[in-house]
């Protein structure tokens, strides 16, 4: 890969950066939760209101790439560490996006339902662009590629399970932080985890071989 190619990839990456994390904003904004990857985050930021989902994003994505550099040790390669100010990146446009979405009022459950749907959609289609772009891993699918590297299991159920224990583990803080309720994740972050995958798979299917002559690579299509 020459260094053309490379900008390329990465400003396409960043792009897809942009659009996840605005995904992540319009589905919080529906209130129904957000995507399992960023359930923990999201409860924290509803119990401790002076610091932003964005800002929550970012310690836990620094708390994954601990959690490589530990499952990876000396396997850990360097270029991993960008994940580190992309994953600033990611923070700071999730919450100007939340910001741009904050003066639409949701006075229903039907719109609630239509905001996680649209975000699941800009969510998908951002995914999409970083399997295109094809650079470098988010965190959270870095740290299943660790586990998955060590254990010499499955990725796909690997991430599947990393998946329910993020769940698991925001319910047991949203019970123990709401008195027993259930905050932050709610049939939003189900609809998220069903669905995303299912649109990062069409839009992959419809922008790869016009992004592979933008790119002048070839990338696999999932």
């Amino acid at each position: 890969m020459n260094k053309k190619e490379t900008i390329k990839r990465y400003i396409l990456f960043i792009i897809s950066l942009f659009f996840s994390a605005f995904g992540v904003a319009v589905t919080k904004h529906g209130a129904l939760g957000v995507s399992p990857i960023s359930s923990v985050a999201n409860v924290f930021s509803i119990k401790f209101i002076n610091i932003s989902l964005g800002m929550w994003l970012i310690l836990w994505n620094c708390i994954l790439i601990i959690g490589q550099m530990i499952i990876l040790r000396k396997d850990f390669k360097i270029i991993q560490l960008l994940q580190i100010p992309l994953s600033f990146l990611f923070g700071y446009f999730t919450d100007f996006g939340i910001w741009c979405v904050s003066s639409i009022t949701v006075n229903s459950y039907v719109v609630q339902i239509l905001f996680v749907l649209t975000g699941v959609i800009i969510l998908g289609f951002g995914v999409s662009l970083s399997v295109i772009a094809n650079v470098i891993m988010n965190s959270g699918e870095a740290f299943v590629k660790a586990i998955s590297d060590k254990s010499g299991k499955n990725f796909g159920n690997i991430k599947i399970g990393f998946d329910v224990c993020n769940v698991i583990l925001s319910l047991i803080l949203s019970m123990l932080f709401f008195n027993g309720a259930i905050i932050g994740t709610r049939e939003g972050t189900i609809i998220t985890a069903i669905f995303t995958g299912m649109v990062v798979k069409f839009f992959i299917k419809i922008l790869n071989t016009p992004f592979q002559r933008v790119l002048s690579v070839k990338t696999a299509c999932c």
